[in-house]
């Protein structure tokens, strides 16, 4: 097989070196001009995707930014936004489809995703909810308060009362912090016991709490907080 540098000599772009070397082998660069697919008039599509990076400063920024935003970059209008949407919701279904099916414990990178997808474009904080069987499998996700940008209050009776309603054995629980900071507050560890308590009335566990904060996830659990 070509080394990489071969290979680039040979003037392959990003599709060949995906189908050759691997998804994993491309830079964010890379994987974002696929998407992209065509840059602009002076601009080819590499180009145009380092340019974008540098503006936001992130994939993570880029996929998080409203049409208007992304708009208001030179190239990029409502035929590439909605190639990047389509591809953030993929993933998420993807990741939820995965959750269905396996032990949400026994794969914590999958549930990280999946909840860094559902929360941490969120400009206000959301407080979710993850109703899981006695095999830990998800059965449904649940967006039970949303608050402001600084706090949201939270109810644990009912989250109890959800959970009686799908048959819940088990939860996880998350909320984003819009600041972009995950570390979790006094308030937060406050309220993550007193769901606990209610929960244990019933034979409900609660298994972890994730703090969405930009790219960072911190978890309770991990913690020894749960």
């Amino acid at each position: 097989m070509k080394n990489h540098k071969i290979f680039w000599q040979s003037g392959a772009g990003p599709r060949e070196k995906l189908i050759t070397f691997g998804a994993e082998t491309l830079s964010d660069c890379e994987l974002l001009a696929i998407f992209l697919h065509t840059g602009v008039r002076g601009m080819n599509v590499l180009e145009l995707a380092e340019r974008l990076i540098m503006h936001f400063g992130s994939i993570y920024e880029i996929l998080a930014a409203d049409y208007s935003t992304l708009a208001s970059f030179h190239g990029m209008g409502a035929a590439k936004f909605a190639q990047l949407s389509a591809v953030t919701e993929l993933s998420q279904r993807r990741y939820a489809c995965q959750l269905a099916r396996e032990n949400a414990l026994l794969n914590p990178l999958v549930t990280r995703q999946y909840l860094q997808n559902l929360l941490s474009h969120r400009e206000r904080e959301v407080f979710l909810v993850l109703f899981l069987d006695n095999q830990h499998r998800v059965i449904r996700h649940e967006e039970m308060f949303a608050g402001t940008i600084s706090r949201v209050e939270i109810h644990p009776r009912e989250i109890v009362r959800e959970a009686m309603k799908v048959n819940a054995a088990a939860l996880i629980l998350a909320h984003n912090h819009p600041s972009g900071k995950a570390e979790p507050s006094f308030a937060d560890r406050r309220v993550t016991e007193q769901i606990i308590k209610a929960c244990q009335l019933l034979d409900i566990r609660v298994l972890d709490h994730f703090v969405i904060g930009g790219g960072e996830t911190v978890s309770f659990a991990e913690r020894g907080w749960i």
